[in-house]
């Protein structure tokens, strides 16, 4: 070994040259663009640019490596090295690197033929046929002002008795300002009421619903993502009669947009054995009453224990304007052990989402869920909508704040880690990190793991341990996109 490993580097360094040197956009830039970017920049969807080109990339090249390499874009607000979700959209050093060095190289384009092209994406529903479909009573059109709108649309659910379902997808009608919705679920008829107090389609509310409503986090969509199917015998009821809700954030347009979006709604194909229950912390949970002085920077520390066995589906904190970072854990009882669970060290009210968990995760009985939250109630803070700083406190308005962590969970079953809420990455050979690019963490963990024989978790080549030929495949592949 002692031998190898000078041979080892030499050939890795040789790698590492030969990639800084051919960086080009249809081999390495492209995949990274593809995979990340398109999905949102395309024509019909809510980016201001499409990048579904050499040419469009181009033209963008020097902004695309300034916004990747600060973590602005993707817009994936939680942090991944802290806990993975569903859909999860961030890059590797590695394809910041990439797209850095493409930007220095003067961005050249490469042989086409190295294009794997665009992936496919599809149109209409991405769970089947739905057995139900929602939609807006109406179209709305969001003026071309430049400026967000939150407006709430009641869908009367229509069924006659309750009814089990399994997924709930939103497919809005106009990508251009459609950024994101959250639903929710009222069996009081108080949204109709708002709704038919203000003229046009729907009715404005900006932090909620605008009332306690039955449920204020039923579901979620944010443009690529894809929407929770809950795993046979879990699901949610819709009660006979209830009004299904739909807050949409139509983002800035210069041009009116109309907008037509719908529920695809599926029912169980079995029994309902867990009803999916969300779980709430709030303001009461607290530590200290929750008051926001002008020109301060303040923290809140929320905690809820947790009294039976519990599996976790999805989380979602949620706060306004003045809110910077969120951390949520939960720690047994004698503090020795801690699960994270979600941590965004920069809140953005306009990318907020419900995060659905890889797996279920459970929670034992004992333990206890802490909820962490900064505000930003200063000058400094350009999201601030008070100018200069004024005291904030509770409520629904835009000037107003809140402290809410919505979880989502069902009693624990033995077996449930093993459950998968989402598509399972099947990843690539040379790939061992999972990261989706075979890069130089690989190759650590390849090299640690050198001189295996048998039953090797790192084995390359499938030849069931780890040799030369395992370093020779993986520096072959080095920089490649899974």
């Amino acid at each position: 070994m002692p031998r190898l490993l000078p041979l080892l580097a030499l050939l890795f360094s040789l790698r590492l040259e030969v990639c800084a040197q051919t960086v080009t956009y249809h081999a390495d830039v492209a995949p990274i663009i593809h995979n990340h970017c398109t999905g949102c920049h395309r024509p019909g969807e809510i980016a201001p640019m499409p990048f579904t080109s050499f040419s469009e990339v181009q033209a963008y090249g020097e902004f695309i490596a300034y916004v990747t390499s600060i973590g602005y874009m993707p817009p994936w607000s939680p942090d991944a090295d802290y806990r993975h979700f569903v859909g999860e959209n961030v890059l590797t050093p590695e394809q910041k690197a990439t797209l850095q060095a493409w930007v220095d190289a003067g961005k050249p384009e490469g042989d086409p033929a190295d294009n794997p092209g665009l992936p496919d994406f599809p149109d209409g529903s991405l769970l089947g046929a739905p057995d139900a479909v929602l939609a807006m009573p109406e179209p709305y059109t969001h003026e071309g002002d430049m400026t967000d709108q939150y407006q709430v649309f009641v869908m009367p659910s229509g069924f006659g008795e309750d009814v089990a379902i399994r997924a709930l997808e939103v497919e809005p009608g106009n990508g251009n300002v459609a950024h994101h919705a959250i639903l929710g679920l009222d069996v009081s008829g108080t949204a109709a009421q708002l709704d038919a107090a203000e003229p046009g389609p729907g009715y404005e509310s900006f932090g909620g619903f605008g009332f306690d409503a039955e449920s204020s986090f039923f579901g979620a969509w944010v443009p690529g993502a894809l929407s929770v199917s809950y795993p046979p015998g879990i699901g949610r009821t819709l009660p006979a009669g209830s009004d299904l809700l739909m807050q949409m954030h139509y983002g800035p347009t210069p041009v009116a947009e109309t907008d037509l979006t719908e529920v695809n709604v599926f029912l169980s194909d079995v029994p309902i054995e867990r009803e999916v229950i969300t779980a709430i912390m709030g303001p009461q949970h607290l530590d200290a009453p929750f008051i926001l002085p002008p020109g301060q920077v303040s923290h809140f520390h929320g905690t809820l224990p947790v009294t039976a066995d519990v599996s976790l589906i999805s989380i979602a904190p949620h706060c306004h304007l003045i809110g910077s970072s969120w951390l949520v854990y939960a720690t047994s009882p004698d503090n020795q052990d801690t699960i994270p669970l979600i941590s965004i060290p920069a809140w953005d009210f306009n990318w907020q989402g419900f995060f659905t968990f890889t797996h279920l995760t459970k929670v034992p009985e004992g333990y206890t869920l802490h909820g962490e939250a900064t505000y930003d109630n200063t000058a400094s803070n350009p999201f601030n909508p008070n100018d200069p700083p004024q005291w904030v406190t509770f409520g629904e308005g835009t000037e107003d704040e809140m402290f809410f962590v919505f979880l989502d969970l069902v009693p624990y079953q033995e077996g449930d880690e093993n459950t998968a809420l989402g598509p399972v990455a099947t990843g690539c050979p040379g790939d061992i990190s999972g990261d989706g690019i075979i890069g130089v963490s690989d190759v650590l963990m390849l090299l640690a793991d050198f001189g295996c024989l048998q039953n090797c978790d790192v084995d390359v080549d499938g030849d069931g341990a780890i040799t030369v030929s395992d370093v020779l495949t993986l520096l072959g592949n080095f920089g490649d996109s899974c």
